[in-house]
This record gives C-alpha cells, sequence and structure tokens, in this order.
C-alpha cells in the first residue's frame, strides 16, 4: 500500500496498528499543513473510534516532538527544569499560583499552556484578561524569562509541536478531546520539547471532566506517566475530583482574581490543596524538599511569606505587562475588581430553601458562562474576559432560603434558561447549621516505581 493520507487513515478506520513511518508521515503532513481539514478530522475520528495501542502512541508523541523545535537550557540547571499539567477542569487556575511558588524554590518552569478546550477554561484566556499580557513569547524569549525570572506561562510557539497546534483545535470541533492516545500525545508531546526532567500531572474525573469515572481517569494518567518516564521525564500523576468548581471563582478575570487572592496567603482550602500537592511533589522529585509532604508545606509557605506573588510580579513585566500595573495587581490593598475587566450587569442567585449544600454542578455552570461568552463554541469565537460567576457558598455549607448562594457577572441580558441552569447547578438537602468539612479533591497519587 503506497504511503499517502487516503491509505493511512484507511488503515486505522480498518482498525490495523498504524507503523512508525506511516505515524511520522502523518504528523510530518499535519506540522507543514500538508493536509486537507477534512482528512484530519476522519483521522482523528478514526483514531478516536478504533483506538491506538501503546507503541502506536508513543511513536506519535515522538514524531509530535521530532517535527519542531525542542527548548534548551544551560547543563548548570537544566536538571531542575519542571512543569505541570491538568486535563481541564472548571475554575482550575492553579497554574497562576503553581509557576511562580516553584520558581520562588528554585525550580525553572517553563509552562507551555493551551486557550479553553470544551467547556474547561484556558490558561491563556486567563491571563489575556491582564492588561497587557502576552502569551505569544517566541522560543528565545520563553528562554529568558525562565533564566531571569524562573516561570513564564506561554503559548506554543510556532515551532514548538506545531503538529498538535493543529490537533489539538480541530479535536475540539469533531468530539475527539477524549481520545486517550490524542491526549497523550497532545500533552506529553509539548512537555518533552520543552526539555523537562519532571512533571506532575493534574488528571481529573467526575460531572466536569473528560473522563467522567475514575477508573477511565486512572487508565489516562497510566498512559501519560508511563509514555513520560519512557521519555526520561520523572512524571508524577494525581488522580482529583472534578464535579464542584474548584475555588470560588469561575471565569478568566474572575480567576485571576482568585490566582492573586491565593499569592497573598488567601486561598480556598481546595486550591491550596491542588497547588501544594503537585508542588510538593515536584520539589520531592528534585531533591529541593525531603518528601512530597515537606514540598507541600514549602510550597504553602511561599504562598503566605510573599515569595511566589513576587515572582509573579516579575512574571507579569517580563511578559509585557507595565511595572505599574503588575505592581498594582500585586498590592495586597489594591482593588482587583477595579485593575481587570469584569462585566458590570450583575444577577445575584438565592437559595430555593433552606439546607446544606449537597453540590454545584460545576459543568451546568461551565456550559452556561460558555454560551454567554466566557468559553468558545468553535475556535475561532472571541472571549469575554469579563463573564464570570462568583460563589458564596461550597458543598457542605449551609444555606438559607434567599441567601445569596452565587453572584453572574455578565453582559447580555439572561434568558431563563440560564437562570435555570444556573440554579439547577445547585443541590441542597436537608440539615441543619452545623457545616460539613470540606473533603480532599484527591482520590491517589501515582509516582514512578523507580526512585
Amino acid at each position: 500500500m503506497s504511503l499517502t493520507i487516503p491509505n493511512i487513515i484507511e488503515t486505522k478506520r480498518d482498525g490495523k496498528p498504524l507503523n512508525d513511518v506511516q505515524i511520522d508521515f502523518m504528523v510530518k503532513s499535519i506540522a507543514d499543513k500538508d493536509i486537507h481539514d477534512v482528512q484530519l478530522g476522519a483521522f482523528l475520528m478514526a483514531v478516536y473510534l478504533k483506538g491506538m495501542n501503546t507503541e502506536e502512541t508513543v511513536s506519535l508523541t515522538k514524531s509530535m516532538i521530532k517535527h519542531g523545535e525542542t527548548l534548551e537550557w544551560p547543563k548548570e540547571w537544566k536538571h531542575l527544569v519542571v512543569d505541570k499539567h491538568s486535563t481541564g477542569g472548571v475554575g482550575d487556575k492553579v497554574s497562576l499560583p503553581l509557576a511562580p511558588a516553584l520558581a520562588a524554590l528554585g525550580l525553572k518552569v517553563p509552562m507551555i499552556s493551551g486557550r479553553g478546550l470544551g467547556f474547561t477554561g484556558g490558561t491563556l484566556d486567563k491571563l489575556e484578561s491582564i492588561p497587557g499580557f502576552n502569551i505569544n513569547l517566541t522560543t528565545a524569549q520563553i528562554c529568558q524569562a525562565v533564566t531571569e525570572v524562573g516561570c513564564c506561562i506561554a503559548g506554543q510557539t510556532k515551532n514548538i509541536v506545531p503538529a498538535d497546534k493543529e490537533m489539538y483545535a480541530a479535536r475540539d470541533v469533531t468530539a475527539t478531546v477524549s481520545c486517550i492516545p490524542l491526549v497523550v500525545g497532545s500533552i506529553i508531546g509539548k512537555k518533552a520539547a520543552e526539555n523537562l526532567t519532571a512533571l506532575v500531572l493534574d488528571v481529573k474525573c467526575g460531572t466536569a471532566a473528560f473522563m467522567k469515572n475514575e477508573k477511565d481517569a486512572r487508565e489516562l494518567a497510566e498512559w501519560l506517566a508511563n509514555t513520560a518516564n519512557g521519555l526520561g521525564i520523572r512524571t508524577t500523576a494525581v488522580l482529583t475530583k472534578m464535579d464542584e468548581p474548584i475555588g470560588m471563582m469561575i471565569g478568566n478575570s474572575l480567576e485571576v482574581i482568585e490566582s492573586i487572592e491565593c499569592l497573598q496567603g488567601k486561598a480556598p482550602k481546595d486550591l491550596e490543596e491542588l497547588i501544594c500537592t503537585q508542588g510538593g511533589n515536584l520539589l520531592a522529585s528534585k531533591g529541593k524538599a525531603g518528601s512530597p509532604d515537606e514540598g507541600y508545606t514549602m510550597i504553602k509557605q511561599s504562598l503566605t511569606d510573599g515569595s511566589a506573588l513576587q515572582k509573579f510580579q516579575e512574571m507579569l513585566v517580563m511578559q509585557n505587562v507595565s511595572p505599574e500595573i503588575a505592581e498594582k495587581l500585586c498590592n495586597p490593598n489594591a482593588n482587583l475588581w477595579e485593575i481587570l475587566p469584569i462585566e458590570k450587569c450583575k444577577t445575584e442567585l438565592l437559595a430555593p430553601s433552606n439546607g446544606l449544600v449537597a453540590s454545584v454542578n460545576a459543568l451546568a455552570v461551565a456550559n452556561v458562562l460558555t454560551q454567554l461568552g466566557a468559553g468558545r463554541l468553535k475556535p475561532t469565537d472571541a472571549v469575554n474576559h469579563g463573564v464570570g460567576l462568583l460563589l458564596k457558598t461550597c458543598k457542605g455549607n449551609y444555606l438559607q432560603k434567599d441567601q445569596v448562594w452565587a453572584v453572574l457577572y455578565h453582559s447580555d441580558k439572561l434568558v431563563g434558561e440560564h437562570l435555570a441552569a444556573l440554579n439547577g447547578a445547585l443541590k441542597l438537602e436537608p440539615g441543619d447549621s452545623k457545616e460539613k468539612s470540606i473533603e480532599s479533591r484527591i482520590i491517589d497519587i501515582i509516582r514512578p516505581t523507580i526512585q
């Protein structure tokens, strides 16, 4: 059979494994944009329906790295280059405080992030709500930022795994987002191109995750960790619950506000747990902490003593935010709501009765916010950074009838279905005013078998 795109699609369509040559040809065609959109969609759907085995997935990942440039680091500290990745969640702003916290503790973090995918928010979209913030760094600028500040958060350059950039956008609009081989190739390809020595993964499961149950999430975590460890990147995977929103703010500008409050030592407990757990494991893997628990404490300390906040301010300036705005944002006395774009229309959501909060459906909230402009329904959509939801309660809290449980910030006039969906996201259960303790979001931590 000749080596052509239609023949490769046909092979995978018929459920046969692709060899290294076929995979490399397809990845090169995607990277060089020498493939029609229809063919790319057909290939992605064939992989989604028929799958890829471990060998194909590793081959896909290696080809994605090969057909692009990789970051290079000075030998004095290249062993300290680390990163994290989350499979996506609602209110997941962990990256914003974690990168500067790690930098404050001596690690180097060239965090290459993505935009919103499906119902999940994108780190880059959040950062772009900060006036002047430049996510479009060149390879040279990424290296300069990591050298001088210790961290940066940027988008993929044109030349870092260019095939992934094309596939990432196409997966969003072809209903192939949750395909494990494609997820693994996308995530590990980008991270390996950063020339990391350690990685922590936050693999989510639940109603507002791509993996709905623990079994599927664990399978994905093991695929990701095994592939990355096989490429020489010491990788830990943290399995976490994603049913309720993370923290108390959802939406681009609001999540930046909560991230900065977190850097001022005022993080909600669930958000703090995720940041400190992920950071603690990275510190331990690089010998900066004696154990993950010690690393947890070190990260928490950096969030309260101002050292992580200082690194965040330096990162803002390095990425084109004016020193004046950066200083205002990081001033504990500043009103962040006046500095960042927030929509002026406010709608308060009221509890329908007395009771304990059984759950706040993160997926329902995310879907409404996406429809109101906080996310994208298609890749070309513009994002409204000022749309968001401020939660006034969380799971286990007690509410009285007509008490405000959330405030929606929006531009367009709300329609009944938006309000119905948001009000339907709140589930109450009978109970007295004695509040329940906050449950841990962490299900399990999968660490490398070779220490």
